[in-house]
């Protein structure tokens, strides 16, 4: 029986903290689990063999600073977790172990029209093949990762009002799907997931705070404070769509006027060439045209980035991030886009902010959603779990 601050508990408490620090970030050597956990290098060591000779972590060859080193990573038979990512126009799912890799990615169309129940009926078939495609038992899925686009509400886990989805307003999609597969599912919307998937493998590795800007029906934001997705008590954090840009500006879908959103969302940009382009116009094709040298599609990319620097420039007036990642079809623009975005945040933002503040795009692409879903099932699983081999059995329930 371990009792409070004995040295078996102490001994368990800092297996834990190893094993969740690698879980977190995929793989560390043994100098940065120490700098991570606060442990000393031969607590580590010791640490690091007691869980290798477990089968619990792997152990590689690696270098750090130019000198020799060990990487640690989570064993790669340890467990799974999936990653689901409703769409605009997509269903993407994938499936990565505890280790941070990917072992199966697919991406299909999905009718935004159709209902919540056509959704998930395509999200398990998808997830069943795609399990079945790897081989993986089943006993050994430690979570599932759900990105949905629309607000979530923190505490009942409910979807709110979304005009991408609109027949979806008030499920609860974790517990539909939690019911589909019998396991833990953890949800969040797809713009906390987009900053969380650059945070981990993209553009934002190595910071603590960021914000990951994605344009494209709509305008959202997600917001990382410290290292952790900050959603808010309702969970809406990020809604920077909805910055007033101009009070007697065009009326948004919100009620309000003038909103960033009605000056960068692709329903509200594309009609800008309708008459010179046509009316089967995507922002993809928008972005293409502008990088072949196309002027008008040149000028609306260049309106757009400036009219989200100003909202990334009071981002950094109340934040204060060091980085802002830009996402989705718009990121592809380059320099196009983001060449204005620094601009307006120079010309808005305190100096002191501006200075400190780098816009990069996003690294993952279309993927990012999806790896943020991976991510927020890792970051959500319990490392006793792993550590007493229950992982399925002692899973924690969705709540």
């Amino acid at each position: 029986m371990e009792t409070p601050g004995s040295q078996s508990s102490l001994h368990r408490a800092n297996l834990e903290r190893v094993v969740r620090a690698v879980r977190l970030a995929g793989s560390l050597t043994q100098a940065e689990i120490a700098r991570t956990t606060g442990l000393s290098a031969a607590t580590v060591s010791n640490i690091v063999r007691e869980l290798k000779d477990g089968g619990t972590v792997e152990v590689t060859p690696t270098s750090a600073g130019g000198r020799r080193a060990r990487s640690v990573s989570l064993s790669g038979d340890a467990g799974i977790v999936i990653g689901v990512d409703f769409g605009h126009t997509h269903l993407r799912v994938a499936v990565g172990n505890l280790a941070h890799q990917v072992l199966a990615e697919e991406s299909e169309p999905l009718d935004v029209d159709a209902s919540s129940t056509q959704g998930f009926d395509r999200a398990e078939e998808l997830v069943n093949r795609l399990i079945a495609a790897t081989g993986v038992d089943r006993s050994k899925i430690a979570g599932v990762g759900l990105g949905v686009p629309g607000p979530i509400d923190v505490e009942s886990g409910t979807l709110g009002s979304t005009a991408i989805l609109p027949g979806w307003g008030g499920t609860k999609p974790a517990e539909e799907l939690r019911g589909r597969l019998g396991v833990p599912v953890h949800v969040d919307n797809d713009a906390n997931l987009g900053a969380l998937g650059e945070l981990v493998w993209g553009s934002g590795r190595g910071v603590r705070d960021l914000a990951y800007i994605k344009v494209a029906s709509g305008v959202g934001s997600g917001l990382v404070i410290n290292g952790k997705i900050y959603r808010g008590p309702g969970g809406t954090a990020g809604e920077i769509g909805h910055i007033t840009l101009d009070e007697s500006g065009p009326v948004c879908r919100c009620g309000n006027r003038g909103c960033l959103e009605t000056f960068t969302a692709a329903r509200y940009v594309l009609p800008l060439l309708q008459s010179s382009h046509g009316t089967d116009l995507t922002m993809e094709g928008v972005v293409r045209l502008a990088r072949d040298g196309d002027p008008g599609c040149r000028r609306v990319i260049a309106d757009v980035g400036r009219h989200i620097g100003s909202g990334v420039a009071n981002l950094c007036n109340l934040l204060n991030p060091s980085r802002v990642v830009l996402g989705g079809d718009l990121a592809e623009a380059g320099e196009l886009v983001l060449g204005p975005i620094r601009e307006s945040v120079g010309r808005y933002a305190i100096p002191s902010a501006a200075r400190q503040l780098s816009v990069l795009p996003g690294a993952l692409g279309g993927r990012a959603e999806v790896l943020g879903a991976l991510a927020l099932a890792l970051s959500e699983m319990g490392d006793s779990t792993l550590l007493d081999g229950t992982l399925h059995a002692a899973a924690p329930a969705f709540t």
